[in-house]
C-alpha cells in the first residue's frame, strides 16, 4: 500500500494533514476560470459523439487511485521538488484566461487539464507526480475536438466507411454504385450522413483502448499495439455496419435503415470492437514465452481503492499547494471582477437585401435543406444563381456569414463540403486576382476544379476575415484568435462562385465568366461582409 509522508520537516507548513481541505478548496476557486469551458463541455457531452465524455473523469480518478494503491513512495534522499508543479499551474491559468478572452472554450478545457496535470506534480512533487500523469492525460478523451478539425475527420471518415461499405455490399453480390456519400442500391439510396461516420464510436473506443492498455500486463509494445488498433478497427467495423444496412435494405426495404435497427446494430458494433480488443490482448500474449489467460493478463483488481480514497484527505499541506490555491484564486476573482464590456453587435446588411439583378445578370435563390442549413449553422446566407444571356452558363454565389466564430459556430471549408456532395476535387491551387475598381484590389483565393463523372465546375472561394482574405482555413482560425485578443471581434464568412465547365467551354471561358460575375459583386459586397475592403475596425 502507498504510504502518504506526513513528516513535518519535508511538508513546509509542520506537518499539518490539511492538504485533502486545501485540495478541496483549490478545486472550487478554480471553478470560476474554468467554468466557460465546463459549460462547453456539459453541451458537447449531449451529443452522442461525446455522451461518453462524463465517464472519462471517473475511470482517470480509479487509474489514480489505482496507481496511488500499487506505487508505494519511494524514500527520498534531498527535498521534494514541487515548484516544477507550480509553474505547470502558472502555465494553465495563463492559457485559461487567453481561452477566456478569446471567448474559445476549447482553450479554456485543455488549460484545465494542464492545470490538473500541475496540481498532482504539486501535490507529490516532480518524482513522483510525474508517474501520476497517465490518469490526466486520459482526460483528454473526454474533450471536444476542435470544429474545423471535427469536420475534417468526419469528411474523411465518412468517404473511407462509404468506400468500404460499398465493397462489403458487393461481396454480398449486391449491385451497387457510390456517388460520393450516396450509396446507389437502384430502388433505394442511402445517404451516409456524418452521424455514420464513425466518430460516435471512435472516441469511446480510443479511450477504451487507453484504459485497456493501462491495465494489460504486458511488455510495452503490446500496449502500443492495443492503442493503435483501436481506430482502424472502430473504422472497419463502422464500414462494415453501412455494409450490413445495405444489405439489410437491398433484400427487405429501408425501413432496416431507419429507427431501432440502425440503432441496434450501431451498438453491435461498438461491442464487437472491445471483444475485438480482447481478442488481439489474447493473440499478444499468446506471443510471450509465459503466456498469461485473458483475467490476468488484464488487471482489473480494485481491492483497497476505496482506502486509498479516503486517505487523500490525510494529505500534508505544503507552502507549495497554499501558493497554487492562492494564485487560482486570484486568477479567478480577476476575471470575475475584471470583464471587458461586450462587443456591440457588428453592423451590416441581411444577404436578403442583395441585388437580384447586376447588369445584366439576373439571379435565382434556393434554400438550402433544412439538413445542411443545419450543418451550416450560419447566421446568414445567400444561395443565388446569377446568369447573364451573353455568357451562356450560369454563375453560383454563394455565401455564410457568421457572427461570431469562437464559441461554437465556425466556417465549413469547401473542401470538406464538397467531397460529401459526391464532388471529388480534380485540382486545388491558389489564384491571384484584381479588381482595381474595388476595395478588394488585389487579392489570392483558391481556384478548384471539381468533377462528378463527366460533370466539371470551376469554383473560386475565400475566407473573408474583417478585412482580409485567407485561402488557408487554419491559418483563418489563428486571425480569429488574434483579432478577438486585439479588436474583440470574430466575424467572418465564406465567399465562394461556381460555374459549370461543359463541353463545349474550356476552364478559360469559365474562369473569365466567374471574374465578371465577380466584378459586379464585389463592389457591393461591404454591405454585407463588414470590414470588406481593408477596414478591420468595421464600416
Amino acid at each position: 500500500m502507498a504510504q502518504i509522508d506526513t513528516t513535518p520537516g519535508r511538508t513546509g507548513l509542520a506537518g499539518w494533514a490539511l492538504g485533502g481541505p486545501l485540495l478541496a478548496l483549490l478545486l472550487l476557486v478554480s471553478l470560476p476560470i474554468f467554468w466557460f469551458g465546463f459549460v462547453s463541455l456539459i453541451q458537447a457531452w449531449s451529443t452522442p459523439e461525446y455522451s461518453h465524455g462524463p465517464l472519462i473523469p471517473l475511470i482517470s480518478l480509479y487509474l489514480f487511485l489505482r496507481e496511488l494503491r500499487d506505487r508505494p513512495e519511494r524514500a527520498e534522499t534531498g527535498p521534494i521538488r514541487r515548484w516544477p508543479g507550480l509553474a505547470v499551474i502558472a502555465l494553465a491559468l495563463a492559457v485559461a484566461v487567453l481561452g477566456n478572452v478569446v471567448r474559445i472554450p476549447d482553450i479554456v478545457t485543455y488549460a484545465f487539464i494542464l492545470w490538473v496535470g500541475g496540481v498532482v506534480l504539486t501535490v507529490f512533487g516532480w518524482e513522483r507526480g510525474i508517474r501520476h500523469q497517465l490518469p490526466v492525460i486520459h482526460l483528454i478523451f473526454m474533450l471536444p475536438l476542435p470544429q474545423f478539425l471535427y469536420w475534417q475527420m468526419t469528411t474523411m471518415l465518412q468517404g473511407i466507411s462509404s468506400e468500404i461499405g460499398v465493397w462489403f455490399v458487393q461481396l454480398a453480390g449486391v449491385p451497387v454504385h457510390l456517388d460520393g456519400n450516396i450509396i446507389d442500391l437502384g430502388i433505394y439510396k442511402l445517404q451516409v450522413a456524418e452521424a455514420c461516420s464513425g466518430l460516435r464510436y471512435l472516441f469511446p473506443i480510443l479511450s477504451f483502448s487507453y484504459l485497456f492498455a493501462i491495465l494489460y500486463r504486458g511488455p510495452f509494445w503490446h500496449k502500443a499495439v492495443i492503442f493503435a488498433l483501436a481506430a482502424p478497427l472502430t473504422v472497419f467495423m463502422n464500414s462494415f455496419r453501412i455494409g450490413v444496412i445495405g444489405i439489410l435494405v437491398n433484400s427487405y426495404g429501408i425501413e432496416h435503415a431507419e429507427g431501432f435497427l440502425h440503432f441496434f446494430e450501431g451498438w453491435i458494433i461498438f461491442m464487437s470492437c472491445i471483444a475485438l480488443l480482447f481478442l488481439a490482448a489474447i493473440l499478444l500474449q499468446r506471443l510471450t514465452p509465459a503466456p498469461l489467460p485473458l483475467s490476468e493478463a488484464v488487471d482489473l483488481d480494485t481491492n483497497g481503492l476505496m482506502g486509498v480514497a479516503g486517505r487523500i484527505t490525510a494529505l500534508p499541506a505544503t507552502a507549495m499547494l497554499a501558493v497554487g490555491t492562492v494564485a487560482t484564486a486570484a486568477v479567478s476573482a480577476l476575471y470575475l471582477t475584471v470583464q471587458a464590456p461586450p462587443a456591440p453587435p457588428v453592423e451590416r446588411d441581411g444577404f436578403a437585401l442583395f441585388p437580384r439583378t447586376l447588369a445584366g445578370w439576373s439571379s435565382f435563390r434556393t434554400p438550402l435543406e433544412p439538413e445542411i442549413e443545419a450543418v451550416l449553422d450560419a447566421d446568414d446566407y445567400i444561395n443565388a444563381t446569377f446568369l447573364d444571356p451573353e455568357e451562356g452558363a450560369p454563375v453560383n454565389f454563394f455565401s455564410a456569414f457568421y457572427a461570431k466564430q469562437t464559441e461554437g459556430g465556425a466556417i465549413h471549408s469547401p473542401e470538406v463540403c464538397l467531397p460529401a456532395g459526391g464532388w471529388e476535387i480534380f485540382s486545388l491551387e491558389t489564384r491571384e486576382v484584381s479588381f482595381p475598381d474595388t476595395a478588394f484590389g488585389t487579392f489570392e483565393l483558391n481556384r478548384a476544379i471539381i468533377q462528378k463523372g463527366l460533370q466539371q465546375q470551376l469554383v473560386y472561394y475565400w475566407f473573408e476575415q474583417r478585412g482580409q482574405r485567407f485561402t488557408n482555413d487554419f491559418v483563418a482560425k489563428l486571425a480569429v484568435m488574434r483579432d478577438s485578443l486585439l479588436i474583440d471581434r470574430t466575424d467572418g464568412a465564406l465567399v465562394r462562385f461556381v460555374t459549370p465547365i461543359g463541353s463545349d467551354d474550356d476552364v478559360a471561358a469559365a474562369e473569365a465568366r466567374i471574374e465578371a460575375l465577380m466584378a459586379e459583386i464585389l463592389p457591393r459586397l461591404p454591405r454585407f461582409l463588414p470590414g470588406t475592403g481593408g477596414d478591420a475596425a468595421g464600416r
